[in-house]
Order: C-alpha cells, then structure tokens, then sequence
C-alpha cells in the first residue's frame, strides 16, 4: 500500500506550502488543485463552478450518508453537487493507489481512512494568519486587518461544514489526527525538514 500523508488546515496557517514542503523532501506526488482539475474534466463542470461547490456548497440538511434525505432532496441542482463529490471521492481514492502522495484538503483523511495514511492539521494563532495572508495577497488584494480576520473566519467556517457534512466529524478536533502542528510565528519553511524527518519514522 502506498504511503499517504493528508493535510487538513486553518485559512492562512501555511498548510498548503508546509505540504509542497513536505512532498519534495519525502519525493512523494503532491495533490491541491489538480483535483478540482480532475472533477471539471471527469463531470464536464466548469472548474469555478467545482470549487464553489467544494469549498463553500456543503448540504447542511442533507448528510450525504442518508439514502433517504438524497432522494427527498433532489433537484437537478443537488445532482451536480452530488456527482462533484461523487468524482471527488472516486479520484482521491485513484491517486492514493498511483503513488506515494500528500493530500490537501477535501477531507481526504476521511475518505482514505481504510488506506491508514497520516492525518496532519496544522494551525495556527489569529495574527500569524493575518500576517500570512497579506504577504500572498496581490496588490489589488489588500484588505484590512479587521477584513482580513472576516475572510479568515469565513473561510474556516465553510470548511468546518464541509468537513461535518462528509465525515460527521468536528474539524480540527486532535482525536481525528495524528499530528497536530501550531506554524505561529514559523516560517514554514524552517519546519519542513524536521516534521518530514519525523513524518519518515512514522511511515518507515
């Protein structure tokens, strides 16, 4: 079986770059936004319409594990949002049997929980967020702090949803992982290659 390494994050905590990270020092595939690529081009969905389901369309009132609630709820609009997370779980499953590979998001803890990967979340405090956030933003990009706190909060918040509606699991909640790692105040870079030294005990 291969090895599989998910990575479940707070907006702004450096998670998806911890995971880049992560992925060249260990030699392992790295999957983010070529799953969104893959769901458009296997469900014939525009990638912006895929991504606004993914990250913010989560059937709060119809957990996806109840047959009953699908066929009460159905509208040619539920269909698609079904058929995306359908393909989503169809190709995370696909990647994790192709290589080695680190995971972004999606709940892909979850979904590949028969495959015992490791399950990571990595946070941080408020400030570091903020901080992180306006060194990626464009010049057209710059918020306030105030803004900034909002955007971060909404954004975890749908992820939480997400997360609920998929797996009926808290998000964030350290039972669910197997290694919890604070990046405040970190560059990620000065974290990448001793987390991957004990990543490689873990899976070696």
């Amino acid at each position: 079986m291969n090895k599989i390494i998910t990575i479940s994050r707070e907006f702004g905590s450096g998670g998806r770059e911890l995971g880049r990270c992560l992925a060249e020092a260990l030699g392992f595939a790295y999957y983010d936004q070529e799953i969104i690529i893959e769901i458009a081009r296997r469900s014939g969905l525009a990638e912006e319409y895929v991504n606004s389901i993914v990250e913010k369309r989560p059937f709060t009132y119809y957990p996806i594990t109840n047959a009953q609630t699908l066929t009460a709820a159905y509208t040619p609009q539920f269909d698609f949002n079904l058929k995306v997370y359908t393909e989503q779980i169809n190709i995370i499953k696909d990647l994790a049997t192709k290589s080695d590979c680190v995971i972004i998001g999606r709940a892909a803890d979850y979904i590949l929980r028969d495959y015992t990967p490791i399950n990571m979340f990595i946070y941080a405090d408020m400030e570091s967020r903020i901080h992180r956030c306006r060194q990626r933003a464009t010049e057209d990009e710059q918020l306030s702090d105030s803004k900034l706190k909002a955007r971060i909060l909404e954004v975890d918040k749908n992820r939480a949803k997400y997360y609920k509606f998929f797996t009926g699991r808290k998000w964030g909640e350290k039972e669910n992982y197997d290694l919890c790692i604070n990046t405040t105040q970190r560059k990620i870079k000065d974290l990448s290659n001793p987390i991957s030294e004990l990543v490689k005990t873990m899976l070696y």
